[in-house]
């Protein structure tokens, strides 16, 4: 089984058919067969190790959250609930995402998007760098950096290598001195935000080849 296994759990099993539906609606997810219970959702996460936990705060024989909290994997809280004092708790137990029932499944497929990037982005071989850190939480909360964040030294060097030309990562790699997956890293970050062009340019055999241009 691929992709990103989520696991959701609400004793409404209509509710829970609906949510599961969404995930499995999501391209690079897998849904699994919702839990109702917290003994059920402990036996799932036993037998099937998800990714993603999708709980509910109340359920028939225990908390949602403590569910969470012990569950050590990733989660996302879907609950009626709005006191203040259990969404602290949520967030507490280590909850990605709070979001207050009933609300559109179109809202739970963006988190999921969302979710998607942020693993995507932690999850790497090679030590990461603060800019790496901090765009993933920005990604989690849905929000874009902003040009008065600092960017990395290597990102500075980046940008005034391309000035006003369009160049290839392997051309940019060469002109500063780095590897190209490096430059293609830097680029691609650079892109997100908004600050580098990407275009194609398709050749006459191969792979088409991406090219950057620094500006929106």
């Amino acid at each position: 089984m691929t992709g990103i296994r989520v696991l959701v759990v609400d004793d409404d099993f209509r509710v829970a058919g609906l949510h599961r539906d969404a995930v499995a609606a999501r391209p690079g997810f897998v849904a699994l067969e919702p839990a109702r219970t917290v003994g059920e959702a402990r036996a799932a996460l036993a037998a099937h190790r998800p990714d993603l936990l999708v709980a509910d705060v109340y359920l028939p024989d225990g908390d949602g959250v403590e569910l969470v909290r012990s569950a050590g994997i990733d989660a996302f809280v879907l609950s009626a609930a709005t006191d203040a004092e259990t969404v602290r708790r949520a967030f507490t137990a280590g909850a990605l995402a709070y979001l207050v029932k009933p609300f559109d499944t179109r809202v739970l497929a963006e988190r999921l998007d969302r979710y998607a990037r942020y693993r995507n982005l932690l999850t790497s071989s090679r030590p990461l760098s603060q800019d790496d850190i901090d765009r993933a939480a920005s990604v989690m909360r849905g929000e874009r950096e902003g040009p008065s964040l600092a960017r990395s030294a290597t990102e500075q060097t980046v940008l005034a290598a391309l000035g006003a030309d369009e160049a290839s990562a392997t051309e940019v790699a060469e002109r500063i001195g780095v590897s190209r997956a490096t430059a293609q890293r830097h680029l691609t970050a650079l892109a997100e935000r908004g600050l580098v062009q990407v275009s194609l340019r398709y050749g006459s055999t191969g792979r088409p080849e991406h090219r950057f241009r620094a500006g929106a």
